[in-house]
C-alpha cells in the first residue's frame, strides 16, 4: 500500500529530465534574467501607482524638479499635479507589423495659479486657479520581455557602467615629473555640474581646478568660500605656544609632538632645568610616554629652534596698528630680531614639522596672489569665463550656481552617500549641493594622504562605478526635453494675456516628445536587438557598457579599465566580453547578481552564524563585501552543515587568503554566480582556457535557430532557465485545462485565479514563421494537447531554439577525433551527407523586402502588373494587383511586387511625333521600378502586407489581405465568447440546481425543485429568469449575470476596436501612398564554407560533406557524423570539449541500454528491469526528478525520452569529475578509455589505434556562406571617383590596391595593368565601350584617362597649380608648323 501511495508524482512528457551531476545545494533562486530592464522601467514609469501617492523618483522626480514655473515678474506660477497614461493605441503585434512605436500617451495634470501682486507691499494674493491635463506626447513602453518597440523594430537599451558620483582620492603613480614623485589628486564629481579638481603640483602646493580649466590656488577656492588667510591656517594646522624663558623659549611638551623624533640638541626640563635627553637619540613612543609619566609639563628650547618654524598669528602694535609680521610669515635671522625689537614674550607657532605635517596649505598661501574673497571670486570668474569683467553680484552668483544651487549642481543620493562614508560625514542623502564641509574635508584628506596617512581609491573598484539602467537613462533625456520647454513656457507666460489663457495654452510639449525620441532613435545606448536566438536576446538585455554619453571612449580606454578587477566576483562576467577594441569596456552581469536602488550591483551571500552555515541570503555590493570574510561555495561542510577544515581559503577585502573559520561569516551561493549566463550554458567550464571560453560565450549567441531545435545531452542546468527567461518558450500565466490547440494558437480555460473582473479563458497566440531581427526564424510549437491540466509556469509552447523548454541552440552529433587526409586541417570540419539529408543543421532564414509607391513631382508612382517590356512569363507569379502570390518560389531577378513611375518628358524627334499623333498615347512615359530579388538570393514567399494610406482606395489584394485578418479577429471572439458561455452557464447550473425556483421562464409551474433535465427543456439564454427564494443566492446569480454581460460587452468592443483598427488606413511616411511588404522564406542546408562551433570556442569552416559510406565507422556500422581534427586541442587548452564527448557518449550508451528495456517491456509488460535502470540511473537526491515516485505510465514516458540519449545536467565548477564520467561509461557497458576502433569507410580496414568518439553538442554560427559570397561585373560608382562601391550590401566590387600595382609591376604585365586602372575601374567612357564592344563580340579596347586622374588634377588647381593636358600628336605638329616656318 505504501508503495502505490508514493508513487503519486506525475510526468507528463513535457519537460526534459536531467540527471544532475551537482553536489553544492542551490540555497537562493536565481533573479529573473531580465529584471534589470524591467525593474528599472517600472520604476521609472510607475504606472501601477496611483496618482497621488507616487514616491519623488523617476519620472515624477523629474516633474518635480522643474516645476513649478513661475513668469519673470512673479504674477502667475504653473504648479505641477500629477500625471497618468491613457492605454496605447496599438498593442504590441500591431505596432511591429505597421511600422510603429509601442506607446502609451501621457497626460500631466498642471494647475496654473494666477496672483494679484501689491506694488507697494509685495504681498500676494491668490486670484485664480485653473487645473487641467495636458497631453505631453507618448511615452514608449517596455514589452513583457524587456524591449521597445520602435518604428516598427523592437530595441533594447543597454545598462551603462559609469564612475559613481562622490569624491575620489588618487595619484599619478610618479608619472608627470621626472623625479618619480607621487602627486597626489582628489576630484569631486556630482551627478550633474561641474567637477572640481583639487591636487598638487610639482613643488608640493595645492591647486584646485573647476571643470579641468586652468589651475588656481587651493586657497583662492577656501577664501571665494569666505575664509581668510588665519583662518586657513587655523583650520589646518595646530598652534604651539612659545613663551620666552631667559636667553631661550619654552614650550609645553607633548608626547605626539616628541614621539618619533630624532633629537638635535639636549632636550631640557624648562622647570628643573635638567637634561631629561641627550642629543642624538631617538624618542621612541614608550620613552616619550615615560617622560610624560614623570611630569614633565614643559620643555626648553633655544633660539635656534624657532628658524624655519611659521607664525601663526600676526605680530601687531595694537597702540599704532602696525602690523610687524604676517601669519605664516617663515621665523628666519630676521624675524627672530625684529621679534627681539617688539619685545614678544609669547608666540604662536604652526605645528609643521615637515615629517608628520607638511606646510602645504601655507605655502600654497604664499603663492596665493588673491588677498581678499572679491579677488578670489574675480580669478574665478575669469577662469570660467575668460574675457568678460567681473562685478561682484555676477562673480559671486557664478560661484554659487557652481556648486551650491540645487538646479545646476546634483550630487545624488549615491554621491552624497558615498561623501559621507569615504570622508566620515554626517549629512542627510537630501543635501545634494556641497557644502564648505565638504571641500575643507576634501583638502583635509588630500593633505593626509599627503602626509603618508590613509589610502588612495582604486577607480576600478565596483564600488566606486555604478550601472545606469533604462529608468534612469530616461529620466535624464526626459529632464532635458522639460528643461528645454520650461524656457518656452516662462517666456509663453510673460508674453500673453495670463488671465484668460489655460495651462494647455503655455505648453508646447514637442521638445520633452523629441528628447523621448531622440534617446530611443538615435542614442548609442538604445541599441537594435540581437535576436538571432533567445541566448542572445537575453545576453543583450543583461549587457553593461562602459561607452555612451558621459561614459570612456575605446581610444581613451585604458588597460586598467578594461581588466578583471577582484570586485567583479559576483558582479560581472569575468568570462564574456567581445575580442575586438571593445574588450572589457562590454561586459555581462553574472547569473546571480542584481542592481541596487543607488545603481551599485550586488551579489548574494549566505551568512555563516557561529561557524554554521544558513540558508538566510542576503545581498551585498562591492563595497560591504570587502569587510567580510568570503568562503567559497564548495567549502567542505561536515553533516551539521559547519565548515569542516581549521583554516579555508576565502576573499577578503580583494585578496584570497586562507583564514581560520572562526572568521569567516560569508559564503558564496553557488559556484555558477561567479559567471554569465552564456559562459554558464558550458559544460565543463573549469577545464577550459578562459580566451577559449570567451569565444565560446560568444558564439552561442550566433547560433542560427535550426529547424529541428535538440536539446544538449550535456547540459548545465541552466538551459530551462534561459528558455523561460527569455520569453522564447511560452509559459502558462495560471493554472488551467486546455480546451483547444492547434498551430497558431492555444487556448487554456483556467481554474485558478478566476477574478470576476477577468476573463476566465487564457488565449496564447503563437508565432508562426516570423522574421526577427537578424532574419532568423521565430516560430512556436505547442507541447500540450486537448485535455491536458497545466499548472502555472508551466512550458506549453517551444519557441525557436527550445526543446521542451530547454535552450536548444545546436545538435547533438556524432564526432571523431582524427585526421582524415587533410580535410581537417586547421580547424576544418569534415561532415557526413547524413547531416545534410536529415536536416540536422538546416534553418530557415526570413528576408523583407518593401517596396513604396509615392507621389513623385511628374505624377504618382504605381503598383500594378502592367509593367512595360517585361514578358508574361516575368509576371507569371502576379496577381491582378501586381502583388506576388504567397507560396511562390522566387529566384534571382524576379519580380516580387510590380511598380511603374512616370519618368520626365524627354524631347520628341520628328518620326516619333508622327507615330504619337497616328497612335495616340504611347505606353513609354513610365519606367519599371519593380522590386526584384536580389542576386543571390532565392526562397518561397511566405508572407504579403499591403498597406494603404488614409483615404487611397485599396487594391483587390488589400482586401483580401484585410477578410483573413477580420475572420480571424472573429474566430477568437467566438472562442472566447463559448468558452465564457461553458463557464458562466456551468457556474450557473451548480448554483440553481438542487434549488426551487418560485419563477421561472414561460410555461415553467411555480415552486418546483430545480434539475438538469427540467433546465434541459429550456434554452441557455432563459435560465436566468429562474427565480429562487434565498436571497442571498438570488443576488449572487444577478451580479453574475452583470458580469457576464459585461464581458459579452468587454469582448465585443474589442473585437470591433480590433476590426476598426484592420479596415481604417494606415500612418505612412510622407509622399507615400501605398507600402507593400514581401517575406521571402529560404532553406539553408549546411554547406562547405559555413562555419561551426562547439561551446568551448572550438570553431572552423565545413571542408568537404562525404558520402555516408566513405565516412569512418563503428564495429556496428555506425557512420560518424563529423570528423574533427585532434590537433585543435592542446595548443588551445580547451579540454572541456573532449570531457563532453566522452559524456556525450555515455549518455547515448545509456540511452540505447533504456530504449532495448523499452522493447523488452513492449513486448513482454514487464517493466521492473526499466524501472531499476533509470532509478540506478536517477540518485535520490533534491537536485533530481522523484523517479521513484513515478507511477509505470510516468516512468514509461521518461523512458521514451530518454531513448534517443540520456540528458545531464553537470553545472560549472560543480560538474561530473573524471571518476563519474568513467563510472558512468562502465554503466553504459562502454570502455573507460572513452576510444573505440574505427573503420574506414573506404576501404573497410580498421584504423591504426583507438580514436576518442562520443558526442558533441555542435551549433551552426550565423556567418553563412550564402550570405559572404558576392560577385560583380557592373553595378553603382562612387560618385567622386567614379570607381566601384566597396562591399556587398552596396553591391560593390573587389578594390585592385596600391599593392596588387606592385604586383603587375614586377610581373611586367602592362597591358593587364592598364586595364585594370582603365576600363575596368574609373575610365567612364572606355568602360562603356568595353560594355558595347563585349555585345558585339569584339575583343579590342582603347583606354582613355582614368577619373581619378581628373580628381588629381582639380585637387592641384585647387592650390593654385594649373595643371592642363594637350594632345601630344597636336603639340608635336605644332612645333613642326613652327620650325618651318621660323626656317
Amino acid at each position: 500500500m505504501a508503495q502505490t501511495l508514493a508513487m503519486t508524482s506525475q510526468f507528463n512528457g513535457r519537460k526534459r529530465v536531467r540527471k544532475f551531476f551537482g553536489k553544492i545545494p542551490e540555497v537562493a533562486e536565481m533573479p529573473n534574467l531580465i529584471e534589470v530592464q524591467k525593474a528599472s522601467y517600472d520604476q521609472f514609469l510607475m504606472i501601477e501607482e496611483p496618482k497621488g501617492g507616487r514616491p519623488d523618483e523617476g519620472l515624477q522626480a523629474v516633474f518635480k524638479s522643474v516645476f513649478p514655473i513661475s513668469d519673470f515678474s512673479g504674477t502667475a506660477m504653473l504648479e505641477f499635479v500629477g500625471y497618468q497614461f491613457d492605454s496605447p493605441k496599438f498593442d504590441v503585434e500591431e505596432c511591429r507589423q505597421r511600422d510603429l512605436t509601442y506607446a502609451a500617451p501621457l497626460k500631466v495634470i498642471l494647475r496654473l495659479i494666477v496672483f494679484d501682486v501689491d506694488e507697494d507691499t509685495g504681498s500676494k494674493d491668490i486670484k485664480d486657479i485653473k487645473e487641467q491635463g495636458v497631453y505631453m506626447g507618448d511615452m514608449p513602453l517596455m514589452t513583457t520581455n524587456g524591449t521597445f518597440i520602435v518604428n516598427g523594430t523592437e530595441r533594447v537599451i543597454v545598462s551603462q557602467m559609469h564612475r559613481s558620483p562622490g569624491v575620489f582620492f588618487d595619484h599619478d603613480k610618479g608619472k608627470s615629473h621626472s623625479s618619480g614623485k607621487f602627486l597626489f589628486a582628489a576630484r569631486v564629481i556630482p551627478y550633474r555640474g561641474s567637477w572640481l579638481d583639487i591636487e598638487f603640483d610639482a613643488k608640493d602646493i595645492i591647486y584646485a581646478r573647476i571643470d579641468r580649466r586652468r589651475k588656481i590656488p587651493v586657497t583662492s577656492l577656501l577664501m571665494a568660500l569666505g575664509m581668510d588667510a588665519s583662518d586657513i591656517l587655523s583650520t589646518f594646522y595646530n598652534k604651539v605656544t612659545y613663551e620666552r624663558d631667559g636667553d631661550g623659549w619654552r614650550i609645553p611638551y607633548s608626547v605626539d609632538r616628541f614621539k618619533g623624533m630624532k633629537l638635535v640638541s639636549d632636550l631640557i626640563d624648562a622647570d628643573s632645568g635638567e637634561v631629561v635627553a641627550e642629543a642624538g637619540k631617538k624618542l621612541t613612543v614608550r620613552a616619550a610616554k615615560a617622560l610624560a609619566e614623570k611630569g614633565l609639563k614643559a620643555v626648553k628650547v633655544s633660539e635656534d629652534d624657532l628658524l624655519g618654524s611659521y607664525l601663526a598669528e600676526d605680530i601687531v602694535n595694537y597702540q599704532t596698528g602696525e602690523i610687524y609680521l604676517e601669519a605664516g610669515d617663515e621665523i628666519d635671522e630676521k624675524t627672530l630680531r625684529v621679534l627681539f625689537d617688539v619685545n614678544a614674550d609669547q608666540i604662536d607657532i604652526l605645528d609643521i614639522d615637515h615629517m608628520n605635517i607638511g606646510a602645504y596649505i601655507r605655502n600654497t598661501l604664499k603663492v596665493d596672489k588673491n588677498e581678499s574673497r572679491q579677488d578670489a571670486l574675480f580669478d574665478i570668474y575669469r577662469v570660467m569665463r575668460p574675457g568678460e569683467p567681473p562685478t561682484m553680484d555676477t562673480a559671486e552668483a557664478m560661484f554659487h550656481s557652481l556648486f551650491f544651487d540645487p538646479e545646476r549642481y546634483d550630487l545624488s543620493a549615491v554621491g552624497r552617500v558615498k561623501m559621507n562614508l569615504r570622508m566620515d560625514l554626517d549629512c542627510p542623502d537630501t543635501v545634494r549641493v556641497l557644502r564648505q564641509e565638504d571641500i575643507l574635508a576634501v583638502v583635509k584628506m588630500l593633505v593626509e594622504l599627503r602626509d603618508g596617512r590613509g589610502e588612495i581609491d582604486d577607480i576600478d573598484n565596483l564600488g566606486n562605478r555604478r550601472v545606469r539602467s533604462v529608468g534612469e537613462l530616461m529620466e535624464n533625456q526626459y529632464r532635458i526635453g522639460l528643461l528645454r520647454m520650461e524656457r518656452a513656457i516662462k517666456e509663453r507666460m510673460s508674453s500673453v494675456e495670463i488671465d484668460t489663457v489655460m495651462p494647455q495654452d503655455l505648453i508646447n510639449a514637442k521638445p520633452a516628445a523629441a528628447a523621448v525620441r531622440e534617446f530611443f532613435g538615435s542614442s548609442q545606448l538604445s541599441q537594435f536587438m540581437d535576436q538571432t536566438n533567445p541566448l542572445s536576446e537575453i545576453t543583450h538585455k543583461r549587457r553593461l557598457s562602459a561607452l555612451g554619453p558621459g561614459g570612456l571612449t575605446r581610444e581613451r580606454a585604458g588597460f586598467e579599465v578594461r581588466d578583471v578587477h577582484p570586485t567583479h566576483y559576483g558582479r560581472i562576467c569575468p568570462i564574456e566580453t567581445p575580442e575586438g577594441p571593445n574588450i572589457g569596456l562590454i561586459n555581462s552581469l553574472a547569473t546571480f547578481a542584481r542592481v541596487n536602488k543607488y545603481g551599485f550591483i550586488e551579489s548574494p551571500y549566505r551568512k555563516i552564524i557561529d561557524g554554521k552555515v544558513t540558508t538566510e541570503v542576503i545581498y551585498l555590493s562591492a563595497m560591504e563585501e570587502s569587510k567580510h570574510y568570503v568562503a567559497q561555495a564548495n567549502s567542505s561542510l561536515d553533516a551539521e552543515g559547519r565548515l569542516s577544515e581549521e583554516f579555508v581559503v576565502c576573499r577578503h577585502a580583494g585578496e584570497v587568503l586562507m583564514a581560520p573559520r572562526d572568521h569567516v561569516d560569508l559564503m558564496d551561493v553557488s559556484p555558477k554566480q561567479l559567471v554569465s549566463v552564456a559562459a554558464a550554458l558550458i559544460p565543463f567550464l573549469e577545464n577550459d582556457d578562459a580566451n577559449r571560453a570567451l569565444m565560446g560565450s560568444n558564439m552561442q549567441r550566433q547560433a542560427v535557430p535550426l529547424v529541428r531545435a535538440e536539446a544538449p545531452f550535456v547540459g548545465t542546468g541552466m538551459e530551462s532557465i534561459v528558455a523561460r527567461d527569455s520569453g522564447a518558450a511560452v509559459a502558462a500565466r495560471r493554472s488551467g485545462i486546455v480546451d483547444q490547440v492547434d498551430a497558431t494558437r492555444i487556448v487554456i480555460r483556467a481554474t485558478e485565479d478566476l477574478d470576476p473582473s477577468k476573463s476566465g479563458v487564457d488565449i496564447y497566440r503563437l508565432q508562426k514563421f516570423q522574421r526577427s531581427n537578424q532574419s532568423t526564424c521565430i516560430n512556436q510549437r505547442p507541447l500540450v494537447h486537448v485535455g491536458d491540466r497545466v499548472e502555472k509556469g508551466n512550458i506549453i509552447a517551444d519557441g525557436p531554439s527550445t526543446d521542451l523548454g530547454d535552450l536548444a541552440l545546436g545538435r547533438n552529433v556524432l564526432v571523431a577525433f582524427m585526421p582524415w587526409n587533410g580535410y581537417n586541417y586547421e580547424d576544418s570540419i569534415l561532415l557526413s551527407e547524413r547531416i545534410v539529408a536529415d536536416d540536422v543543421f538546416t534553418s530557415i532564414h526570413i528576408e523583407e523586402f518593401e517596396v513604396a509607391a509615392r507621389d513623385t513631382k511628374l505624377g504618382p508612382e504605381e503598383i500594378t502588373r502592367d509593367i512595360p517590356n517585361v514578358a508574361e512569363e516575368a509576371l507569371r507569379n502576379l496577381d491582378e494587383a501586381g502583388i506576388i502570390y504567397i507560396g511562390a518560389e522566387v529566384q534571382p531577378g524576379d519580380i516580387l511586387v510590380g511598380k511603374i513611375t512616370p519618368k520626365g518628358e524627354s524631347p520628341m524627334t520628328p518620326e516619333e511625333k508622327l507615330l504619337r499623333a497616328i497612335f495616340g498615347e504611347k505606353a513609354s512615359d513610365v519606367r519599371d521600378t519593380s522590386m526584384r530579388m536580389p542576386p543571390g538570393a532565392f526562397g518561397t514567399v511566405v508572407e504579403v502586407r499591403v498597406f494603404n494610406r488614409h483615404g487611397v482606395e485599396k487594391d483587390e489584394r488589400a482586401m483580401a489581405i484585410e477578410r483573413e485578418e477580420i475572420e480571424r479577429l472573429a474566430k477568437d471572439r467566438d472562442d472566447e465568447q463559448s468558452i465564457l458561455d461553458r463557464n458562466v452557464y456551468a457556474r450557473l447550473t451548480d448554483m440553481l440546481v438542487g434549488k426551487v425556483a418560485v419563477e421561472g421562464p414561460k410555461g415553467f409551474s411555480k415552486n418546483k425543485k430545480l434539475d438538469t433535465t427540467i433546465m434541459g427543456h429550456y434554452p441557455r439564454s432563459q435560465w436566468w429568469q429562474f427565480t429562487v427564494e434565498d436571497e442571498k443566492l438570488q443576488n449572487e446569480i444577478e451580479a453574475l449575470r452583470n458580469q457576464y454581460d459585461e464581458s459579452k460587452e468587454a469582448l465585443q468592443r474589442r473585437f470591433m476596436d480590433k476590426v476598426e483598427k484592420v479596415q481604417r488606413g494606415d500612418e505612412m511616411p510622407p509622399g507615400v501612398m501605398k507600402m507593400v511588404k514581401v517575406f521571402v522564406a529560404v532553406k539553408r542546408k549546411i554547406q562547405p564554407g559555413d562555419k561551426m562551433a562547439g561551446r568551448h570556442g572550438n570553431k572552423g569552416v565545413v571542408s568537404r560533406i562525404l558520402p555516408i559510406e566513405d565516412m569512418p565507422f563503428l564495429e556496428d556500422g555506425t557512420h560518424a557524423d563529423i570528423v574533427l581534427n585532434p590537433l585543435g586541442v592542446p595548443s588551445r587548452m580547451n579540454v572541456g570539449q573532449i570531457l563532453e564527448t566522452h559524456l556525450g557518449w555515455a549518455c547515448a550508451g545509456m540511452g540505447k541500454k533504456i530504449g532495448d528495456l523499452v522493447d523488452l517491456y513492449q513486448e513482454t509488460g514487464d517493466i521492473l528491469p526499466l524501472r531499476q535502470r533509470i532509478e540506478n540511473l536517477m540518485p535520490d537526491d533534491d537536485h533530481n526528478e522523484p523517479v521513484r515516485q513515478y507511477d509505470n505510465e510516468s516512468l514509461y514516458k521518461l523512458a521514451l525520452q530518454m531513448r534517443k540519449g540520456v540528458s545531464i545536467a553537470t553545472p560549472v565548477f560543480d560538474g561530473a569529475h573524471e571518476a563519474d564520467i568513467n563510472m558512468m561509461l562502465e554503466d553504459a557497458g562502454l570502455d573507460s578509455s572513452g576510444q573505440v576502433t574505427l573503420y574506414d569507410g573506404r576501404t573497410g580496414e580498421p584504423f591504426d589505434r583507438p580514436v576518442t568518439v562520443g558526442y558533441i553538442y555542435m551549433l551552426k554560427l550565423h556567418h553563412l556562406v550564402d550570405d559572404k559570397i558576392h560577385a560583380r561585373s557592373i553595378g553603382p560608382y562612387s560618385l567622386v571617383t567614379q570607381q566601384p562601391l566597396g562591399g556587398k550590401a552596396q553591391f560593390g566590387g573587389q578594390r585592385f590596391g596600391e599593392m596588387e600595382v606592385w604586383a603587375l609591376e614586377a610581373y611586367g604585365a602592362a597591358y593587364t595593368l592598364q586595364e585594370m586602372l582603365t576600363v575596368k575601374s574609373d575610365d567612364v567612357a572606355g568602360r562603356t565601350k568595353v560594355y558595347e564592344a563585349i555585345v558585339r563580340g569584339d575583343d579590342t579596347f582603347e583606354a582613355g584617362i582614368p577619373e581619378s586622374f581628373n580628381v588629381l588634377v582639380k585637387e592641384m588647381r585647387s592650390l593654385a597649380l594649373n595643371v592642363e593636358l594637350d594632345d601630344a600628336r597636336e603639340l608635336i605638329a605644332q612645333r613642326a608648323l613652327s620650325d618651318t616656318t621660323e626656317q
